[in-house]
């Protein structure tokens, strides 16, 4: 019998309780991007069905871009290091990154969340942050379900264009 959906599993140690769908979400998508992608090739993994985003984009983008919402949520500036990781998302390298190297940048960028998730008082919650350059207005709650929502949606893109590419006769 497979592990019920971490939502499921009960409280995530350390993680104040208005968070823990945040913790939930993230914890399901580390696993449900190992499960996609673990035994891909290179090939596979980067392959554009179509001409859509690659498995691999989605799986850097998910993972960038979880550590850019939180980065905000905390009310701070974007690094030089999180724009130069930003460019990576879209010009992955040759050769790109590996099945297995992607899972660990997944696992670290939720771990990373998941710890400052645990770091976070629940009473700042509604607090305003700016969002980018424009400081668009949101606030930290905001954030962090945005980057919850946000990782499940690439998630499942990752999901979809393993199907695909699977499909396709690439593995």
């Amino acid at each position: 019998m497979s592990e019920p959906e971490a939502w499921m599993r009960g409280p995530v140690p350390g993680i104040p309780p208005l968070l823990m769908p945040v913790a939930h979400a993230l914890i399901g998508a580390r696993e449900d991007v190992a499960a996609a992608i673990a035994d891909l090739s290179i090939g596979a993994l980067w392959s554009r069905p179509g001409g859509t985003a690659s498995a691999g984009f989605h799986a850097m983008h998910l993972a960038g871009s979880l550590d850019r919402l939180f980065t905000y949520a905390r009310g701070e500036a974007l690094t030089a290091e999180q724009f130069a990781a930003l460019g990576r998302e879209q010009s992955p390298g040759d050769p790109p990154p590996s099945a297995g190297d992607l899972v660990r940048l997944v696992d670290t960028a939720v771990e990373a969340a998941l710890a400052r998730l645990r770091a976070t008082d629940e009473s700042t919650l509604l607090e305003f942050r700016g969002v980018g350059r424009k400081q668009l207005p949101s606030n930290v709650l905001g954030l962090l379900f945005h980057a919850a929502e946000h990782t499940q949606r690439h998630v499942g893109q990752v999901v979809t264009t393993v199907k695909v590419v699977r499909g396709l006769g690439a593995s």
